[in-house]
């Protein structure tokens, strides 16, 4: 774990990046376009409501004049008391004004609609994304940093569609009719107020600027502090064993008070501009006031009394927006920092796949020998190539001078040739780092290699749809994860179609049924926090359980006993070696006492196999596997 002093410079340089958000329109238009192609329709009646809902307010803001200069100053001046034109208006009024609040809340009930479905449809489109997503970018991005995905960004996702596009398209909507209509009733106030609001947009846009920069840092530290402590909670052992609290604890100081520092510059900015707007709109309704009042009193430019009143009510009905759309857009820029997370997420590279051939269940005809497909599990199977021809499966799998590095420049495996023949047992050892689980990640074509070739049955697994060729080896890890659900559910997980008789009898070839059967609740126990309520031993041997019942034609054994005792082991063993029957088996194992069997052991030591043999032909060398199976120094060391 690296000291406080390390981190310390690091996130330094990690707070260089936290900048304004590069094309924030282009965001924007992405986002409405992501949007508009699921709710079009339901969006576009929402603004035809809130134009509704405007005309219904400004409309009524208006009948103030007609109010006063047609009726009451009439009945004044007259004193004829005929109340009947005057509540003939406010009838009018009042269906208008009904009118707008049905509007109101019928678009509440559309938004509501249309963000909740818009934020379902986003996690499905994410996280089917992600499930086609290569490892290479799980290793490059925390679990918490993802999970800030799903979290943090959809809400402030949820908040912008949800609330601050509509209240800015309402605010949009009422600026221009208020406008006109103050227009109409005044030219010179209409200017005074537009100077006045011309300050406001000024400062809108120099505070907007400056908070924009915070917000999308505080995203970054968001996903960071997940990330921080998600790695905490998950090393929790290992944090108390090396007495690294003190350590762990000034590490998520500095974190959260980055977080803190982005957080509340941001949320300073911002909350500047609502009370500085709210004061200008009220220093434009006084000026206003004073300036309308004596063009009234003087008859100048035919403003009314009734035009006065209506046209200060639309004074406040016109500086509010600009102070709602100054506060929406820190809401925006808070969105479009989560969007472009997200974007980045969904244009994120998937896994290539111009794989053609097929893993298909065959049957051969004892007539002729000939193999056809055939939709029921049997025991036989075979790859059917773009052509339809079916060759049988065999389990050849051979690399041929490849040559692999995750990063560029750093090469892993130097030019590597080796094959294992069908029903081969293959063991891979050497020391940590050497590139043994490296091969098996090319196998199954979690990562493409830099050049040479991997065939499968004399076929390129890159012809090889990755479903099928994944499906044709089952593995078994060192690091085992179980998942929330029961045992049973867990175990089946090897293939969903197994039943309970298939799921049982796996685990009885795991040796795991006898332990499972003194569980509580048996095959019903349920597993939480990756099984945290069961022995390390007892969880790997669920994962064999597991590719025991999904039945592969191969296997690809990762240190699968590593953790489980010597007596434990050799039960598991003889499930294993009967799991192993009749398929190619690739293991990688440090406890060499579980290979002995192999029929052929391969010694790796950076990235070339440096020995090759049986386990006696090995022994008899006395090189480098001599000197990991006894500890003795051999011959040719």
């Amino acid at each position: 774990m690296p000291g406080p002093r390390g981190n310390a410079g690091r996130m330094a340089a990690e707070a260089k990046k936290g900048r304004e958000l590069e094309h924030p329109f282009r965001i924007f238009m992405r986002l409405m376009r992501f949007v508009f192609g699921m709710y079009g329709v339901q969006y576009g009646i929402v603004i035809a409501l809130i134009v509704v809902t405007i005309y219904a307010q400004v409309r009524g803001n208006l009948f103030f004049q007609t109010l006063i200069d047609q009726y009451i100053m009439p009945m004044l001046a007259s004193h004829d008391h005929d109340f009947g034109p005057l509540l003939g208006a406010i009838g009018v009024m009042a269906s208008i004004y009904a009118a707008g609040i049905v509007a109101n809340a019928v678009s509440a009930v559309l938004k509501a609609f249309i963000t909740q479905g818009f934020m379902r449809r986003l996690r499905n489109r994410m996280f089917e994304h992600m499930q086609r997503l290569p490892l290479g970018y799980f290793d490059t991005n925390s679990r918490g940093d993802v999970m800030s995905l799903y979290t943090n960004d959809i809400d402030t996702l949820r908040q912008m569609v949800s609330q601050s596009i509509p209240q800015i398209i309402n605010s949009v909507f009422s600026i221009v009719m208020i406008l006109f209509s103050m227009i109409y009733l005044s030219v010179p106030l209409t200017v005074v107020v537009l100077v006045v609001s011309g300050l406001m947009v000024w400062m809108t846009k120099v505070m907007t600027g400056k908070s924009g920069t915070y917000f999308s840092r505080q995203q970054k530290s968001v996903g960071a502090l997940n990330g921080y402590v998600e790695e905490m909670m998950s090393g929790q052992k290992v944090v108390k064993v090396f007495t690294h609290e003190a350590a762990a604890k000034s590490d998520f100081r500095e974190r959260n008070d980055r977080l803190f520092d982005a957080s509340n510059k941001a949320n300073m900015f911002s909350g500047f501009l609502g009370p500085i707007n709210n004061q200008l709109g009220y220093v434009a309704y006084v000026l206003c006031a004073l300036v309308g009042g004596w063009l009234a009193v003087n008859g100048v430019t035919g403003l009314t009394l009734g035009g006065l009143v209506s046209f200060l009510t639309f004074v406040k009905s016109f500086t509010m927006p600009i102070s709602q759309v100054s506060q929406q857009l820190n809401s925006i820029v808070m969105g479009l920092a989560g969007a472009d997370r997200i974007f980045k997420l969904l244009d994120q590279q998937v896994e290539s796949d111009d794989g053609k051939t097929t893993l298909v269940s065959v049957r051969r005809d004892s007539a002729t020998g000939e193999l056809t497909e055939t939709d029921d599990r049997t025991d036989q199977w075979g790859w059917r190539g773009a052509d339809g021809r079916i060759v049988p499966m065999r389990g050849d799998i051979r690399l041929d001078h490849v040559t692999f590095s995750y990063v560029p420049g750093k090469t892993i495996l130097h030019d590597m040739t080796m094959f294992a023949k069908p029903g081969q047992k293959i063991a891979l050892v050497g020391s940590t780092g050497a590139g043994k689980t490296t091969i098996t990640n090319l196998i199954t074509r979690f990562y493409d290699i830099d050049s040479g070739t991997i065939t499968y049955d004399g076929i390129d697994i890159a012809d090889i749809h990755k479903a099928d060729l994944r499906r044709s080896l089952g593995m078994v890890l060192q690091d085992t994860h179980l998942f929330s659900g029961s045992i049973m559910e867990n175990i089946r997980f090897g293939r969903l179609d197994a039943t309970d008789d298939e799921v049982i009898a796996a685990a009885k070839l795991a040796n795991a049924h006898t332990f499972i059967e003194k569980l509580p609740n048996g095959y019903d126990t349920q597993l939480t926090g990756d099984g945290a309520s069961l022995s390390q031993g007892q969880r790997q041997m669920l994962a064999i359980a597991r590719a025991a019942v999904a039945d592969p034609p191969a296997l690809i054994l990762d240190e699968a006993t590593s953790s489980i005792d010597t007596r434990t082991e050799s039960l598991v063993q003889a499930g294993m070696d009967e799991l192993m029957k009749g398929r190619t088996t690739f293991v990688i194992a440090h406890r060499l006492s579980t290979i002995r069997n192999a029929d052929c052991i391969m010694v790796i030591e950076a990235g070339r196999i440096i020995e090759r043999g049986t386990h006696d032909e090995l022994i008899a060398q006395q090189g480098r596997y001599y000197t990991l199976y006894t500890g003795l120094k051999g011959k040719r060391q």
